[in-house]
């Protein structure tokens, strides 16, 4: 028996250790295509993708698009070109540690730097004086928060707000329900190594299937690019460092919630009833009650988590009349 199990051992243990190191999925052609139109700049070193579309003439708007986790710029690419039409330029970068940014480990990953990093991608376009319109999702409606923090404390380098519309982000800790495994991996640091290890494709694909509505789940495809973009640069080993933002959110409430409920700068936001991250209507009625000034667009009962790619339509119909509207 003690012979057996040593057999057993000698068999898995290589098997193991060829599954903890396959090689990162092939970029489909539609998610090379948006790696191919997109550049690098680098901050502190590290290189982070942005595009930078050139689209309306005759109009001088500028909007940036803040991605969410665990995805990436790709995100947008249902509104993008609806967007150019509206807009002279449209850009959106791949936050440190996502997408086809570098994602350096170990790492201390913080919206404070990822702040920096917009601010500086903004110079580096030479838009530090351009007022520019933001819309963030997610992940990225925390780094939109620091954004306009710094803004309306006049920091160096901040950028000029024209307009913020959120989206489906958890700003509020007391309205925010993170996964299991978010919480695992954020939460342990024994068990995190192992489990970002051993996150899969099928893992991946549950989970994200989760927080998005019955009818509206991505195709195959789409599940594949998102996995393939996560997966790009070995992006599942960095997941617990990225993870902390959730304590970060609760430690710095005071100062991201402090920041929408005294600005002054037109704010929307567009939600999707469905999440089950922030879920109806405990999230919205709190928005409401706290962000009087910010318009609310609440699309159909069947959008989630994820209202760029669940209903582009809505989205961006949601989008244009608030943009209108001031």
């Amino acid at each position: 028996m003690k012979e057996w199990w040593i057999h057993v051992g000698l068999i898995c243990i290589p098997l193991v250790a060829v599954y903890l190191h396959i090689p990162p999925p092939q970029l489909s052609p539609a998610l090379q295509k948006w790696h191919n139109t997109g550049q690098l700049f680098h901050f502190r070193g590290r290189g982070i993708f942005y595009r930078d579309s050139h689209g309306a003439l005759g109009s001088s708007d500028v909007v940036i698009l803040l991605h969410g986790f665990p995805t990436s710029s790709y995100d947008w690419s249902k509104i993008w070109e609806p967007l150019t039409q509206r807009f002279n330029r449209v850009i959106a970068l791949d936050f440190l540690g996502f997408g086809f940014s570098d994602k350096p480990r170990p790492h201390r990953y913080s919206i404070f730097e990822q702040a920096s990093v917009v601010e500086a991608l903004v110079a580096h376009l030479g838009l530090t004086n351009q007022r520019v319109n933001l819309v963030s999702h997610d992940y990225g409606d925390t780094v939109a928060l620091e954004l306009l923090y710094r803004s309306d404390q006049n920091r160096t380098g901040h950028l000029t707000f024209n307009s913020l519309c959120l989206s489906n982000g958890g700003i509020f800790p007391e309205t925010h329900y993170p996964r299991l495994l978010q919480t695992l991996l954020k939460d342990s640091s024994f068990l995190a190594p192992l489990l970002t290890r051993l996150t899969n494709y099928m893992i991946f694909q549950r989970g994200i299937g989760e927080v998005f509505g019955p009818y509206t789940q991505p195709s195959d495809a789409e599940f594949w690019d998102m996995w393939t973009a996560l997966r790009y640069n070995d992006g599942n080993l960095v997941l617990d460092s990225i993870l902390q933002y959730i304590n970060q959110r609760l430690k710095h409430r005071e100062r991201w919630v402090g920041a929408l409920t005294s600005t002054l700068i037109p704010l929307h936001m567009i939600y999707g009833p469905l999440d089950p991250v922030n879920p109806h209507p405990q999230f919205i009625r709190l928005y409401q009650q706290l962000v009087r000034r910010s318009t609310v667009s609440v699309l159909d009962e069947h959008i989630s988590h994820y209202p760029q790619l669940e209903d582009p339509t809505g989205f961006l119909n949601a989008y244009f009349n608030f943009i209108h509207s001031f």
